[in-house]
């Protein structure tokens, strides 16, 4: 038993992607990542505009028959090249894979809003903080910079 999608719940949930993808941009940004305030907003937004195009598409033509799940599922394979253009390599190291993570749970997170899955989509929006933020200390103290730096040298 769905209801049909209002513009109050279109404008609702692009707002509410808006939001989810400008907290996780903030972070992202606040960090001085590339991919940072506004690319996470458009992904949320994007993700979320074809999640509800997925979901008003087969309610609004004669036929009434269509799977959501298409688009959606596009999403996630495209947000996976976005993610590829965000991951560097400098020599040994390896740059950006938690910014191309962070680009793909954002179009889920997106994806989840668009659907109107709002538990969904802030549940994992503050999981997702709490893994870039608090975690981002945690494993700082676990494996400091110079602790990194003398594995390395001891492997020459």
């Amino acid at each position: 038993m769905t209801h049909a999608i209002t513009e109050i719940d279109i404008v609702i949930r692009l707002c509410l992607a808006f939001a989810a993808g400008g907290i996780i941009g903030f972070e992202r940004s606040f960090r001085r990542q590339v991919a940072g305030l506004r690319t996470h907003i458009l992904i949320a937004l994007g993700a979320a505009s074809l999640m509800l195009l997925s979901i008003w598409l087969p309610q609004n033509f004669a036929e009434k028959t269509g799977d959501p799940g298409r688009i959606a599922a596009q999403v996630v394979s495209g947000i996976g090249f976005l993610g590829a253009g965000a991951i560097i390599r400098l020599g040994s190291n390896i740059r950006g894979l938690t910014t191309a993570a962070s680009l793909w749970l954002t179009a889920a997170i997106g994806l989840a809003v668009g659907a109107g899955m709002f538990v969904t989509a802030l549940t994992a929006g503050i999981l997702a903080l709490v893994a870039l933020i608090v975690l981002h200390k945690v494993e700082s103290k676990i494996f400091p910079d110079d602790w990194v730096k003398q594995d390395k040298e001891n492997s020459k």
